[in-house]
């Protein structure tokens, strides 16, 4: 049975326990529109047959219970809008957004149960944009698995999570904590990730795959919002590097690695990433080991956007981390043309958590603004991000067998790639979380 929208007292203010109530086993999508399969072909006028969370059939018009031969079935009326796969966002924090208002010492007075129950909006707003899988690249352990564990029993509304939790980072590095007393950064550290030297470096990675990692998050390079003049260049050793990979690997893990130097995204990428983060001072023989090593980029486009505004708008900025955004904003857009024109795989990604979460789809507009075609953009969201995930088989496009993760909107988004900003209706698993 679909869930049904409770509201008991304040705590829907919290969470929205999901959506409607129906009485029959399979769904009967009726779409005006829609992007069918890998290729993402559009079609005219199809019925999508859903049965518990997977498509079993999709077929030419707008069939009924009887021409189907089922002895009940509910029809979502989608008619007049176009429908597309559940869209995949491979880098959000799920656990926190910027707010410049925001008191900077708040961490020192709360509890990780704040960080959770903040979360649940940013949950909501998320799947609510259509981004029905996400991957998050950096929440703390104790509040982002328990939160994947919520959504997955359907306690909570939320995508789908593939997670991080903390990041690898070596001491003093851009996930590390900068900016206050030795005594205090050392009493809260950088989480289990923080390590120096190949050997720590393996003990790090077999620590947060034991917290419940399903990706490896590196920081190959230093970071923009890190509160430190120590520049965006490589941090790790090429050994340390090494050694993360091969036990992430060896432990049958993906490695990502948040990268903007040049020579940190090489060393990165030599080592055996599967991915690169941001990317942002590209050269012609980085994207030749893009190609070489099979990797992806994730441009994060909407989060140099993002600090590219909050320097003009944000006085109280820290001036290391004002500097570096001078520095790095501008050449991103270099970059992901450069790795675009020479066929670099792109899989989309917005860092949501530096910029606002459910506004995710703004990345859509920059992507095209920059070269990819609308349909590029869309695939990088769904059929390749998937791919970059593992889960081909399951997520990525709507074709027989697959999970039921679909949303529609009112206008061709080939037409205009903004129209994503506003989804109207959103399925996760068989699930109407929205409509």
């Amino acid at each position: 049975m679909k869930k049904i929208n409770l509201k008991i007292g304040t705590l829907s203010v919290l969470v929205s326990l999901c959506t409607f109530s129906v009485s029959a086993d399979t769904l009967l999508i009726h779409a005006g529109k829609m992007l069918v399969g890998v290729e993402q072909a559009v079609k005219q006028q199809q019925t999508i047959v859903i049965k518990n969370d997977k498509i079993t059939a999709i077929e030419a018009g707008y069939l009924t219970k009887e021409q189907l031969n089922l002895t009940d079935a509910t029809i979502i009326d989608l008619k007049n809008q176009m429908v597309l796969p559940g869209l995949i966002d491979m880098h959000v924090h799920l656990t926190f957004e910027r707010d410049t208002k925001r008191n900077p010492h708040q961490w020192l007075t709360e509890y990780e149960a704040d960080d959770a129950l903040r979360s649940l909006k940013y949950l909501k707003r998320t799947v609510d944009a259509g981004f029905t899988s996400v991957r998050d690249l950096g929440s703390r352990y104790q509040v982002i698995f328990p939160l994947k564990r919520a959504i997955e029993r359907g306690d909570i509304p939320g995508p789908r999570i593939f997670a991080a939790g903390d990041m690898i980072t070596p001491t003093g590095g851009h996930a590390d904590m900068h900016g206050y007393r030795r005594d205090v950064s050392q009493a809260i550290g950088g989480g289990l990730g923080v390590c120096n030297g190949a050997d720590d470096c393996t003990r790090a990675v077999r620590d947060v795959i034991k917290s419940g990692a399903d990706v490896i998050k590196i920081t190959a390079t230093g970071g923009v919002l890190s509160n430190t003049a120590a520049g965006v260049n490589q941090q790790f050793t090429d050994d340390e590097l090494t050694a993360i990979v091969n036990t992430a690997h060896h432990l049958g893990r993906p490695v990502t690695a948040h990268a903007h130097g040049t020579e940190g995204i090489k060393a990165a990428l030599r080592a055996g990433v599967d991915s690169i983060e941001h990317g942002s001072f590209l050269d012609i023989d980085t994207v030749k080991l893009f190609k070489k090593q099979d990797a992806y980029l994730i441009p994060t486009l909407l989060a140099g956007a993002t600090v590219k505004q909050e320097v003009l708008e944000n006085p109280n900025m820290p001036k290391a981390i004002a500097d570096k955004v001078e520095f790095v904003a501008p050449k991103m857009e270099a970059s992901f043309k450069l790795a675009l024109k020479n066929k670099v795989k792109i899989a989309f990604g917005t860092d949501s958590g530096v910029s606002k979460h459910g506004d995710n789809a703004k990345e859509f507009e920059l992507l095209v603004n920059y070269g990819m075609t609308p349909k590029e953009a869309i695939k990088s969201a769904t059929v390749e991000a998937a791919k970059l995930l593992g889960q081909s088989e399951h997520l990525g496009d709507l074709s027989v067998g697959k999970q039921a993760d679909i949303i529609s909107v009112n206008m061709n988004v080939l037409d205009n790639i903004s129209e994503l900003r506003n989804v109207r209706f959103v399925m996760k698993g068989g699930d109407v979380l929205k409509q």
